[in-house]
């Protein structure tokens, strides 16, 4: 009984989350005129779906925004990465004095949302005159404070007697970042990279403040713009199609990286 009244609630979760998710599909597929019938689903069309995918992109120029997004994550991933996965390694495995502080520092870097250090960031971008830039979408979150917790923590399961013998071997300090930790560390490099590229192709926050052309749009800012321009404000089909355009890529890297992010997360509780 306590099994079955488990899997119901789970079951009554997974349709209450999903229910939008399938509402915005089912109405990117139907005819404008029967989406306000009173169904709870409307009657799918292929000849709407491809009136409202079509009208989505020509619109606006939602490719363009998705290959911004696309850019903007890829980057920032490889960029976040290469300078986390040293910081954990030397927060884990390096001895040496004020390590409890910096790590300390991290923790509290954790606790601090965007919107605190947005208006000095901004001046500063402004002053430097990188508004309207890839690089004031990607510079102020470079360094990035989950990552380097989340190595951190993975790095300090790692057996030291490895480390040891690859110094015996000749290895550099970098040499066993690159070539042993982060390698074993796939868990964490995945958990991690799911939760950067949905942030960051998710987020309106920043790029409305650093962003005001229109080619240098990130999705959700192109889906905002796609909702107030012209003919395209009341036509609801073509919006929920640019939504699906815009949220297929994260569920699709959320379902790849699925047992990699759970198992990365699981790690890190455990050190």
């Amino acid at each position: 009984m306590a099994r079955a009244l488990g899997w119901t609630l789970l079951c009554l979760a997974a349709a209450v989350t999903l229910l939008p998710f399938v509402y915005m599909l089912a109405v990117s597929f139907a005819a404008q005129g029967t989406i306000y019938s009173g169904a709870l689903l409307p009657a799918p069309s292929l000849a709407a779906a491809r009136e409202n995918y079509a009208f989505a992109l020509t619109e606006v120029p939602l490719a363009r925004f998705m290959l911004n997004g696309a850019l903007v994550c890829g980057v920032l991933l490889v960029l976040q990465v290469t300078i986390a996965a040293p910081a954990g390694y030397a927060l884990a495995k390096l001895p040496f004095r004020g390590r409890p502080v910096l790590f300390g520092a991290v923790i509290v870097a954790l606790m601090i949302p965007m919107q605190v250090p947005a208006i000095p960031l901004y001046v500063a971008i402004a002053w430097m005159g990188l508004l309207d830039t890839y690089t004031a979408l990607i510079a102020p979150f470079v360094i990035s404070a989950l990552a380097i917790f989340l190595f951190r923590q993975f790095f300090v399961n790692y057996p030291s007697e490895v480390i040891d013998a690859a110094r015996l071997d000749g290895f550099s300090e970098l040499g066993i970042v690159w070539r042993l930790m982060v390698p074993a560390a796939w868990p964490a490099v995945a958990a991690f990279a799911t939760i950067s590229i949905i942030n960051h192709w998710n987020d309106l926050y920043w790029p409305l403040v650093v962003v005001t052309r229109t080619e240098m749009m990130t999705p959700p800012m192109g889906l905002a713009a796609f909702r107030s321009s012209g003919e395209s404000a009341g036509n609801v089909g073509a919006l929920m199609a640019g939504g699906v355009m815009i949220t297929a890529p994260l569920v699709l890297a959320f379902l790849f990286f699925q047992r990699a992010l759970v198992r990365g997360f699981g790690m890190g509780a455990r050190a």
